[in-house]
């Protein structure tokens, strides 16, 4: 029941905090209320120190009878429901009118007679104390942490015994993902098949296993393998309730070439796609996938499909074309049959026998004294009963502790009484499940149990995630971080311990996207669940029908017609995250503006053009996501959101921003601004910017018409200046080729201090103070003139991770293509990467509609992990035998690509198939 005492915990923390605010403030003119606000801190204060002690019994693992488990149910029930009234309270006490006079007298007699029920409700709160005086009358002892724990190990005096603050955070890097253990020949057999033109139509091939087992590694090998031999390629999931048309739609946008949406023209439609397909009904999605694949050679990927129903509505929406592959993976064999015509087309996962167990625990764990404790080690290893899932999950559980303790490895071996090893079954992974959470500190718990917010199979943003967990109050500043250092800390510890899985990091090496196991994200919604921690409605999981005090709420693949009859009534508070829900409107967003308590919301991807100047009201927000509408300017009352920390907004796909005001300018906490556009009109708010100085993270999408002002930069350079001499990390511009980047070079002190620069638009050469960034990272440039000096330049950046060049002709400038063949000539046609230089560079990107010879010196770029290449005409790229690290090659080529291009494409693949690491390489297309 260690979660009951993690969430209640957490409940407890919050609402101590918002009670300390309160006493803070003086409500003195309301009789009584200061004493019973400083009773009930009084009464809570105790329980919140008599659930840490629980907490640090549990930890060292002491069990606790039932009679704790419902107190500590009612603790978090009680601190649920106060911290509402709390909420409700200070809302309406902030609207206490002040002063002296007859009028003010009237209005304050007013105010004392409508907040009466308000008061009553503060009094009525002696639930607290008899609560308090229950765990008294029915028994619940206080915990005994002096004893020895179940395990046998004496339990430190830390709220966790096994402390994680002193370990470095991960090591960025761009590919992360790994080939599964003891597959290998059946990788390379099954691959070879998928890949041979038959004549007896599409090849299927199902993989069967437990949860668990490595179903979906297998298959993602497969596609990584082999993926280059097909022209279309699309992973998508069935899972238990099967979303037809979401799952036609998600093959569709992966196979269709993909929009420029860099280059001229690629401006796409309102939703982002070539052809609208969010808006496409079943049969559509089915007509244009058959149009797309007809003839097509093409690798499906189908996760997780359940019934032999599921797959026929699949099967029957396909083109049947006879250089088709697909791939199924499924729990049964009943549906293998279905799927496959012959019994050798079907592969049994089994579980991983000793040796391949051992090796598979032992590269999760970093281990470097592997025969240290073999007999223990070993035990451990055959309790996880060969399953990949169990082996990584426990390999992330020991890395966290002191490798060199014998004690760690015989706790944890003690600890688990798993029958994996005879017989795999969901109890046995559950135990094991249950033992990695256990270990988990209480704040940790709350951010793994959030993760049951999201839907199966999805992608969850790092930065989305971490801000929803501030907002929720999980996260509190310690050992002088700040409660985004500490949150990101808290991500990295998901990650290190293998409970969250890297799906995509950023090109400065952070994970980007992640995503939680099947088996994890089921345990995590039951635990949810029980605890009324969130409750969806929706999805794959039979959870209990929500009451109307719904802590949290998440709709998993519901119609957006029965949100609202789902929601209504339903309490929620502090986090709002309306991503992609098409059906909002100006009267929903009238009443959400009235949920005076929100610290977080999305509107991202929606169609809304304003916002209402009701978002005034939302004093607390923190965090609003406009991303992705068509939102171009925000309503003057923002100017009073002083607890606004990030504004997002602005929509890359078409270049719409946000115009820039002397209202956003007021927000003096904001630390990320997004999105924005400086016109002529915005330069006479350039001033105030400068009160930004918390700001670490501005891009600017558009100037606007402030080219035609005769002092056109007079006033934007300082600010830029201004900003970086304070806490500006990331800097993102785009002149829209007017022509402003080449006076960044006047900058009279360069960014030294700056991490991310991303300069795009008319640039006609590298700044001259660039080589002084001495701690840059990440590095996008938008040269018109790309040449090997400039080159040499940059490759004395000793500390750049990724390196980007376009030539990014936005709009119909009639230049571009002088400006492309003043290119080719002033680099002689040729490109020549250094031999020396570029010690750090894992990524690099070029992006052009003509790119000239690119040639890699012996020696080049050591580190380089991957290469992206995209252009409509290309002479060739040389020498990537030379860079010895080379992991990943991804080609871009316009659908407008000649004949000779295309043989240059077919060199360059013959290239990598030579290397000597055997890079996987992925070849697409793309409209302009």
């Amino acid at each position: 029941m260690e979660l009951a005492v993690g969430a209640s915990e957490s409940a407890m923390r919050s609402l101590l905090g918002k009670l300390g605010s309160l006493l803070a403030q003086e409500y003195t003119l309301i009789s009584g209320v200061r004493g019973e606000i400083q009773y009930m801190n009084n009464e809570l204060s105790s329980m919140y120190a008599f659930l840490r002690r629980l907490s640090r019994a549990a930890a060292a693992g002491a069990a606790h009878d039932e009679q704790t488990k419902d107190w500590i149910e009612q603790v978090r029930d009680v601190a649920y429901d106060i911290e509402d009234c709390v909420d409700d309270f200070a809302h309406r006490l902030s609207r206490q009118p002040r002063g002296e006079g007859l009028l003010v007298n009237v209005s304050r007699a007013w105010y004392a007679m409508t907040t009466l029920w308000a008061r009553r409700d503060i009094a009525s709160k002696n639930r607290a104390q008899e609560v308090g005086e229950r765990r008294t009358r029915y028994g619940v002892q206080d915990p005994k942490e002096n004893s020895e724990s179940v395990s046998g190990i004496k339990p430190s005096g830390r709220a966790h015994p096994y402390a994680t603050d002193h370990l470095q955070p991960p090591v960025p890097q761009l590919v992360g993902t790994t080939e599964p253990v003891g597959q290998e020949d059946a990788i390379v057999k099954h691959g070879q098949w998928l890949t041979t033109e038959s004549e007896g139509g599409v090849r299927v091939l199902a993989i069967v296993g437990f949860g668990g087992l490595g179903k979906t590694t297998m298959a993602l090998a497969l596609q990584r393998r082999f993926g280059e031999k097909f022209d279309s390629r699309a992973w998508v999931q069935a899972s238990q309730k099967l979303n037809l048309p979401s799952l036609l739609r998600g093959i569709r946008k992966q196979v269709m070439p993909q929009q420029d949406t860099e280059g001229k023209g690629g401006r796409g439609t309102s939703d982002g796609h070539a052809d609208g397909i969010e808006g496409l009904n079943e049969k559509q999605l089915k007509e244009k996938l058959k149009e797309q694949l007809n003839q097509k050679n093409y690798f499906l990927f189908i996760d997780d499909v359940w019934s032999v129903s599921s797959w026929q509505n699949i099967w029957q929406s396909l083109p049947i074309s006879q250089k088709g592959s697909i791939v199924v993976t499924t729990r049964f064999k009943s549906v293998a049959n279905a799927c496959c015509r012959q019994q050798e087309h079907i592969y049994m996962l089994k579980p991983l026998p000793h040796v391949e167990s051992t090796k598979l625990f032992f590269e999760r764990i970093h281990d470097p004294k592997q025969e240290n404790f073999k007999e223990t080690k070993d035990e451990i290893i055959m309790k996880c009963g060969g399953l990949p899932l169990a082996l990584v999950v426990v390999a992330g559980l020991l890395a966290r502790r002191d490798l060199t303790e014998e004690s760690h490895w015989r706790t944890v071996k003690e600890s688990l009484n798993s029958e994996l090893d005879k017989n795999l079954s969901p109890e046995g992974v559950t135990q094991i499940l249950n033992l990695c959470y256990n270990d988990l500190p209480a704040d940790q718990k709350n951010c793994l149990l959030y993760l049951s917010i999201f839907p199966k199979g999805c992608s969850i943003n790092r930065k989305r995630l971490i801000r929803r967990w501030i907002s929720e109050g999980f996260i509190a500043e310690k050992d002088g971080k700040t409660v985004e250092e500490v949150a990101e800390d808290s991500f990295n510890e998901l990650i290190s311990r293998n409970i969250v899985r890297p799906v995509e990091h950023n090109t400065n090496g952070k994970v980007k996207t992640c995503q939680v196991h099947d088996m994890i994200l089921e345990y995590i919604v039951s635990k949810s669940s029980e605890e009324n921690f969130i409750t969806v409605v929706g999805g794959h999981w039979l959870t209990p029908t929500p009451s109307n005090k719904v802590r949290r709420l998440s709709l998993h693949n519901i119609n957006p017609e029965d949100v609202k009859e789902k929601i209504e009534n339903m309490n929620l508070s502090h986090v709002l995250d309306l991503e992609g829900c098409k059906s909002i409107n100006t009267k929903q967003l009238d009443k959400i503006f009235k949920m005076f308590q929100l610290k977080y919301l999305s509107l991202r991807c929606t169609y809304i053009k304003k916002l209402p100047p009701g978002i005034g009201k939302l004093q607390y927000l923190e965090t609003l996501d406009i991303r992705d509408t068509n939102v171009t300017e925000l309503p003057s009352s923002v100017g009073r959101l002083q607890k606004m920390v990030h504004l997002l907004g602005g929509n890359k796909s078409t270049h719409l921003a946000l115009r820039f005001t002397e209202e956003i300018a007021k927000m003096t906490a904001l630390q990320t601004l997004l999105g924005i556009e400086i016109s002529r009109g915005s330069t006479t708010d350039l001033g105030s910017m400068h009160n930004l100085t918390k700001l670490k993270k501005l891009s600017i999408y558009s100037l606007g018409d402030l080219h035609t002002n005769n002092n056109k930069y007079d006033e934007l350079l300082p600010t830029i200046e201004h900003l970086t001499g304070y806490s500006l990390k990331s800097l993102a511009i785009d002149d829209g080729f007017t022509g402003f980047l080449n006076s960044i070079d006047d900058l009279s002190s360069p960014p030294k201090y700056i991490l991310s620069l991303d300069l795009s638009g008319k640039l006609l050469r590298v700044p001259r103070w660039m080589k002084e960034l001495e701690i840059l990272e990440k590095l996008t440039l938008s040269l018109t003139s790309l040449r090997t000096d400039g080159l040499k330049v940059l490759s004395q950046l000793s500390k750049l991770f990724s390196l980007t060049f376009s030539i990014n002709a936005k709009g119909q400038d009639s230049s571009v293509l002088e400006i492309l063949q003043n290119n080719a000539m002033d680099s002689g046609g040729k490109i020549f990467v250094p031999a020396d230089g570029f010690a750090s560079l894992k990524l690099l990107r070029f992006s052009a509609p003509v790119m000239p010879l690119l040639s890699f010196l012996e020696g080049a770029m050591p580190e380089l992990q991957r290469l992206e290449l995209q252009f409509r005409l290309s002479e060739g790229a040389y020498g990537l035998e030379y860079l010895k690290s080379l992991q990943q090659v991804h080609l871009r080529v316009s659908q407008q690509a000649s004949g000779a291009t295309k043989v240059k494409v077919s060199d360059i693949r013959s290239s990598v198939r030579m290397h000597q690491k055997k890079p996987t390489m992925v070849v697409d297309e793309y409209y302009e």
